[in-house]
């Protein structure tokens, strides 16, 4: 059985678009700056998850009741300037960049091809929402078996009672959860 000690960890870094982080208040944001710098010293590869449709919208189906609410609002489609990753929390060189079409950071995307390739087994899963791409992802990860680290503390959502009642109820089922602060403690004694 893989220990912590040995497992190939990836940080993804999930919906820090402009879009989507000018909602959520300047605190959150340097929270995952700084795990973000954490990681890229511990030599742990920074996977950047964003969104993104077709122009047009050919990939926006009047079906999936949440995105075709959403599209309509603008920002995700390619081109736009607010589908852009925040500036303050810009990838960097070695990080990676992955566009997905869906909520879950696997759906549409090659995220599975890139942790193959670099032999990642754990996922350490940061984002916004708690209630939709970390969720997503967390549930398609557990069941492709990778091992599961959620950073409560760089997760967000509109609801903070959703948030909570998730990462204190149903991702301990899946996942290990712990802070920001506790993972970086960890990085530290493997280090």
């Amino acid at each position: 059985m893989t220990t912590e000690m040995d497992s190939r960890q990836a940080l993804l870094v999930m919906d820090m678009q402009q879009a989507i982080t000018n909602y959520f208040p300047g605190a959150l944001l340097q929270q995952f700056s700084h795990t973000i710098a954490a990681a890229r010293a511990a030599h742990i590869l920074v996977i950047y998850v964003t969104v993104r449709w077709r122009p047009g919208g050919a990939d926006v189906s009047p079906r999936n009741r949440f995105i075709s609410a959403l599209a309509p609002r603008g920002g995700f489609f390619e081109g736009d300037t607010t589908a852009a990753i925040d500036e303050r929390l810009a990838p960097q060189d070695g990080d990676v960049v992955v566009t997905k079409r869906r909520v879950g950071a696997f759906s549409g995307s090659d995220l599975e091809l890139v942790l193959r390739s670099q032999n990642i087994d754990t996922l350490v899963l940061t984002g916004i929402g708690t209630s939709g791409v970390v969720l997503s992802t967390l549930i398609e990860a557990a069941d492709m078996d990778y091992r599961l680290i959620v950073l409560k503390d760089c997760c967000g959502d509109g609801s903070q009672e959703v948030h909570q009642f998730l990462t204190e109820k149903i991702f301990p089922t899946q996942s290990e959860v712990m802070t920001a602060a506790e993972w970086i403690e960890r990085l530290k004694d493997v280090n």
